[in-house]
C-alpha cells in the first residue's frame, strides 16, 4: 500500500470516528470528564502520544478533561533500579518512608511532567499537580483489616504511607479549568500534619469526578 493511499484510508477512518463521536460532544458541551490514565498505558510510545491527542481534542470540541494519572510500573521499575524489592497488601503498595520518596519523585516529577508535555506538544495546554499542590487531596492513613481462620477478629496491617481521600479542594482545579487549562493530576495526598500519602489513582479519580461533579467518569 502507497503512503498516499494509508494516509487517505487513516484520514476516512477519522472522519467516521469524528461523525460517530457528535451526538456524544454535543451531550457532553462544558461538562467536566476525568480521565484516569493508568501507569501500564505509558510505556508505548504511541499509546501515549494517541492519548495527548485525544484529550487535546476534546478540550478544543468543547469539554473539560481532567487527568488523574497512575505510574506503578515506573515505581516499581525504580525500585528495583534501587535495589528495593515492591510488596503488596490487598493491592495496596506498601510504602515505607523511603518508598514514599521515590513515589513523590516518579509521580509528582518523572510521570506527571511527561504527560503534561505530551499535551502541551500536541496543542494543548495542561498543567500538572499534585494532591499536596494548594491542598488538592487531603488524606488519612489508610487501615488494611485482614481477618484469618485464625483469628476472631481482623488484623491490622500497617502498609506505611498510605492513605484514602478525605476531602478534595476543588479550587484550584475551577481556576484551572475555568482558563482553559487542562489539569493533570499526580495521586499524592496530603496529611494532617503535612505529612504525604500514596494513593490508589483510581481513588483518586472517582473523588474527585465527586467533587467537580463530573458529567463522566473514564478508567
Amino acid at each position: 500500500m502507497s503512503n498516499q493511499q494509508r494516509d487517505r484510508d487513516m484520514a476516512l477512518a477519522k472522519a467516521s470516528t469524528l461523525a460517530n463521536a457528535l451526538p456524544w460532544l454535543e451531550k457532553f458541551q462544558g461538562k467536566t470528564v476525568v480521565i484516569k490514565f493508568g501507569g501500564n498505558a505509558m510505556v508505548d510510545d504511541e499509546l501515549k502520544k494517541a492519548f495527548a491527542e485525544d484529550i487535546v481534542f476534546l478540550r478544543h470540541a468543547g469539554l473539560r478533561p481532567v487527568v488523574v494519572h497512575g505510574g506503578g510500573p515506573q515505581i516499581a521499575s525504580l525500585l528495583e533500579r534501587l535495589g528495593k524489592e515492591s510488596r503488596f497488601v490487598e493491592g495496596m503498595r506498601v510504602t515505607d518512608a523511603e518508598t514514599m520518596d521515590v513515589v513523590e519523585m516518579v509521580l509528582g516529577g518523572q510521570v506527571n511532567k511527561e504527560i503534561v508535555s505530551l499535551i502541551n506538544r500536541n496543542g494543548g495546554r495542561a498543567i500538572g499537580l499534585t494532591g499536596k499542590d494548594a491542598s488538592l487531596i487531603e488524606a488519612k492513613k489508610m487501615v488494611v483489616e485482614k481477618m484469618t481462620e485464625a483469628l476472631s477478629t481482623p488484623e491490622i496491617i500497617d502498609i506505611g504511607h498510605v492513605g484514602e481521600v478525605t476531602k478534595i479542594n476543588r479550587e484550584v482545579l475551577d481556576i484551572a479549568t475555568n482558563s482553559n487549562l487542562i489539569p493533570v493530576i499526580a495521586p499524592i495526598g496530603t496529611g494532617p500534619e503535612g505529612e504525604s500519602f500514596n494513593i490508589n489513582a483510581d481513588l483518586v479519580a472517582g473523588a474527585i469526578a465527586s467533587a467537580l461533579g463530573a458529567e463522566k467518569l473514564i478508567l
